[in-house]
């Protein structure tokens, strides 16, 4: 039993006449006559009634009707299934991030896809830093990564927003009063990061400020993620150095001053392995170019 065959019983079926039914289908009647003896003798019996003047269908024939058209009608869904899974309108996407950008990119990002592409489930993979979401896109484990620049080699990569650091304070801190800070007067104030062992690019960009400034932090606690931080931060544990985007993240006893010196800005990018064969990463690559527009260049 062949679809083909079950479209020209089912056109027959509905028109009750073979000369409306070939014109349906778009073929002559003759090869639509051949199609319908074919299914006859593929069942064992006669489906319609024929005479000179009308086509009815048999007791068999009206039997198969409903369990064809249902069977016709699953068949156009596994194409339109197959040739929505072609332009990567279907599919499982993981993607890592972690810290205050990530949180800011990843909710227009998931918006962007469910809309465009309900057939794509995004899975999101949080608390991880910089490098450990590179590791994990170079080696297949994540499609998709918020990573900082640069990236290694195989790793295509388009910057999606330029973060600038911060010093986070406790309200109490005799220099929260000031408009910005130099990073100099921090020099001997006991200081919360992220963990060095995790490839945090936003601790080693703080680490590099530091030096620059003439001093090396003196880390009193490490904190797994930029809410903890800033907990500590309030809870008056300790000074942090955060990327700007962390005012997002409104906690009391906090406040945020800009950095005085010349501190080099963090480009942050959405990275993903450049031959990553699914055309569903392609689908929300091409979503994501509306929903995270391109940023501006790097300010130094």
């Amino acid at each position: 039993m062949e679809l083909r065959h079950l479209a020209a019983f089912v056109a027959v079926a509905e028109e009750l006449h073979f000369g409306r039914a070939a014109a349906r289908l778009h073929m002559a009647q003759s090869p639509l006559s051949r199609q319908i003896r074919l299914l006859e003798r593929d069942l064992g019996t006669a489906l319609f009634e024929r005479n000179t003047r009308s086509v009815g269908l048999t007791a068999e024939g009206r039997a198969l009707l409903e369990p064809a058209r249902r069977v016709l009608g699953e068949a156009a869904v596994a194409r339109r299934a197959v040739a929505a899974a072609g332009r990567g309108e279907v599919g499982r996407i993981t993607v890592g991030f972690a810290g205050a950008s990530g949180y800011s990119a990843v909710p227009p990002l998931t918006r962007a896809v469910t809309s465009a592409l309900p057939g794509v489930e995004l899975v999101l993979r949080g608390h991880m830093y910089s490098g450990e979401a590179l590791a994990r896109v170079a080696d297949g484990s994540l499609d998709l990564g918020f990573v900082a620049l640069p990236v290694r080699e195989g790793i295509a990569a388009r910057v999606v927003r330029v973060e600038r650091l911060e010093v986070a304070l406790p309200d109490t801190h005799p220099l929260a009063g000031r408009d910005e800070i130099d990073l100099a007067e921090l020099s001997g104030e006991p200081f919360v990061t992220f963990p060095a062992a995790r490839g945090s690019a936003v601790r080693d960009a703080a680490m590099r400020a530091c030096f620059q400034a003439g001093f090396t932090p003196s880390i009193t606690q490490e904190a797994p993620d930029v809410y903890s931080l800033l907990t500590l931060v309030g809870a008056g544990v300790g000074v942090g150095i955060v990327v700007r985007s962390a005012r997002n993240i409104q906690l009391d006893h906090v406040v945020f001053r800009p950095i005085r010196n010349r501190v080099p800005a963090l480009d942050i990018a959405l990275a993903w392995r450049a031959t990553n064969p699914s055309a569903a990463l392609r689908a929300v690559l091409r979503v994501a170019e509306e929903a995270l527009p391109t940023a501006g260049p790097t300010a130094g």
